[in-house]
C-alpha cells in the first residue's frame, strides 16, 4: 500500500489504497490489478479504463457514491487530491462557525466531482455550474442516481468570456465559490502537452488524462481565466464569503494579489498542497 505523502491530514487516502476493501466495493476493479516491480498491488495509471474504475471504487468505498459514470473523453479526476481541496475549503470556512455552508463550484464537469465530495464528506449544499451542455447532462445523471437532487443544483454558464455573471442570482449567498481553472491557452498546446505526457508514461496510445476543449483550455490560459475571474468576483463581492481558486502555476499568483489589491480585495491567502512530488496551492480572497 503506497503512502500518498503530503496530503491533508482529514484526507481518508492519506495511507494508500486498500485494494481488497475496494475490489469488495466494485468486483470490475480486480482485472485491472497487478504487482508491480515492488513487489506491491497497483494498477497501470496511464491505462484510463484502470484510473476510472479505480476512483469509482474509492467513491463507493468512501463516499457511498454508488454510481459514478461519464463519458470516456471527460477528465477522470483523481479522488484523493480533489478531495484535498475541499478539506482545506472546510478549514478555511472553520472560524466562521456557519450553521449552513453553501459553495458554488465553477466548471464542475461531466464528473461533478467536487458537489459529490463537499455534500457527502461535509454535509454541504451545493451549486455547480459549467460552460458544456452535455457535461451538466451526465453531471444530473450522476446527481439523480444518488438522489442528491436535494443537495445539488446545476447551472448552464451559457458565455465564454463570463464566469460568475450569468450564473450568480441576485438573492445568492455562497459561504466560498471554488474552481479548478483550465490550465492551456490552446487546444495546441493542450495536446501538445498530453503527447509529451503519455511519452513520460511510456504509453503512446490511449491516457488517462483525456478532456474535451472546455476542460483543458481558456483562450490566454490559466491566467487570462484566473485574472477574468478576480474582476467578476469584485462585482459581486457581497455573495460569497471567500472566493477560492486552484493555481497550477506558481508565477500566476504573484500578478494575481497585485490585481486583488487594486480591486479592494481585504484578504488574499496561499494554501500549499502537497500531492505527492507535485505541489500546487490554492489563492482564495474575499472583500
Amino acid at each position: 500500500m503506497a503512502l500518498h505523502k503530503g496530503l491533508h491530514p482529514k484526507n481518508k487516502h492519506k495511507q494508500g489504497y486498500d485494494f481488497e476493501a475496494l475490489i469488495q466495493k466494485n468486483r470490475r476493479l480486480n482485472a485491472f490489478l497487478f504487482q508491480n516491480k515492488f513487489k506491491v498491488r497497483s494498477i497501470d495509471f496511464s491505462d484510463p479504463k484502470a484510473v476510472k474504475e479505480l476512483n469509482r471504487s474509492l467513491l463507493r468505498h468512501h463516499y457511498g457514491i454508488h454510481f459514478w459514470d461519464f463519458p470516456d473523453e471527460n477528465l477522470c479526476p483523481p479522488i484523493p487530491g480533489r478531495v484535498d481541496y475541499i478539506h482545506h475549503l472546510s478549514d478555511l470556512l472553520s472560524p466562521l462557525n456557519l450553521q449552513d455552508v453553501k459553495v458554488l463550484d465553477i466548471g464542475t464537469g461531466a464528473t461533478c466531482i467536487y458537489p459529490l465530495l463537499g455534500v457527502k464528506e461535509y454535509n454541504w449544499t451545493m451549486v455547480a455550474s459549467d460552460i458544456d451542455r452535455d457535461s451538466l447532462l451526465s453531471a444530473q445523471r450522476i446527481i439523480d442516481k444518488n438522489n442528491l437532487n436535494d443537495v445539488i443544483e446545476l447551472r448552464y454558464q451559457n458565455s465564454k468570456q463570463q464566469i460568475l455573471k450569468g450564473i450568480l442570482q441576485t438573492d445568492d449567498m455562497f459561504s466560498v465559490t471554488m474552481c479548478n481553472p483550465p490550465f492551456y491557452k490552446s487546444a495546441a498546446e493542450a495536446k501538445g502537452a498530453n503527447a509529451r505526457k503519455s511519452r513520460n508514461l511510456g504509453n503512446n496510445a490511449v491516457r488517462n488524462f483525456a478532456g474535451n476543449n472546455n476542460e483543458l483550455w481558456y483562450e490566454g490560459g490559466e491566467k487570462a481565466f484566473l485574472h477574468n475571474y478576480l474582476y467578476e468576483s469584485s462585482l459581486f463581492p457581497k455573495q460569497s464569503i471567500w472566493f477560492t481558486s486552484l493555481v497550477s502555476k506558481k508565477e500566476n499568483v504573484k500578478s494575481l494579489e497585485t490585481s486583488a489589491k487594486k480591486l479592494g480585495v481585504k484578504t488574499f491567502k496561499i494554501i500549499p498542497m502537497h500531492q505527492g512530488n507535485k505541489v500546487t496551492r490554492i489563492v482564495a480572497w474575499q472583500f
